[in-house]
């Protein structure tokens, strides 16, 4: 007597020990946190002669202004900061007629590529231009090529 209800008391006690670990198995996934942001780092911006390469586009004239469009990369080691180019437009004499400026507010970091649009007022009588280029701390040494390496 003691065989037969051991079999079924054994049945059942041997399936619910399989469903629990069924069920233990199908845990919602941990939570994960992201990695910690890092903390930026400061760059010193290059003091003296800065070397870019430039490529100036042609000159059009959009409106009531003469619109220059420069592709400008820094070629050096470190940011250039405040980059500034200056577009000046002069007459058949030789006279200054008209004038533009752009300023690079972030700082131009080592290898980055621009392309920036200077824009000039169209007055009469300007025939040709010519482009200076500066920063805070120095002077730029423009290099001037066809394609940007």
């Amino acid at each position: 007597m003691h065989r037969s209800a051991l079999a079924p008391a054994l049945a059942v006690l041997l399936s619910a020990v399989v469903a629990t670990t069924a069920f233990a198995q199908a845990k919602p996934a941990a939570p994960t946190t992201p990695a910690p942001a890092q903390k930026a780092k400061f760059a010193m911006p290059l003091k003296g002669d800065a070397p870019i390469q430039v490529i100036q586009g042609e000159s059009k004239f959009v409106g009531k202004e003469i619109v220059t469009v420069y592709k400008v990369k820094n070629t050096s080691n470190a940011p250039i900061a405040l980059l500034k180019i200056d577009e000046y437009w002069y007459d058949k004499g030789g006279k200054m007629v008209s004038s533009g400026t752009y300023r690079h507010r972030q700082p131009l970091q080592p290898g980055e590529i621009i392309e920036v649009s200077v824009n000039s007022p169209a007055l009469p009588g300007a025939e040709r231009s010519q482009g200076q280029f500066s920063h805070a701390n120095g002077t730029i040494k423009p290099n001037r090529v066809k394609v940007i390496k």
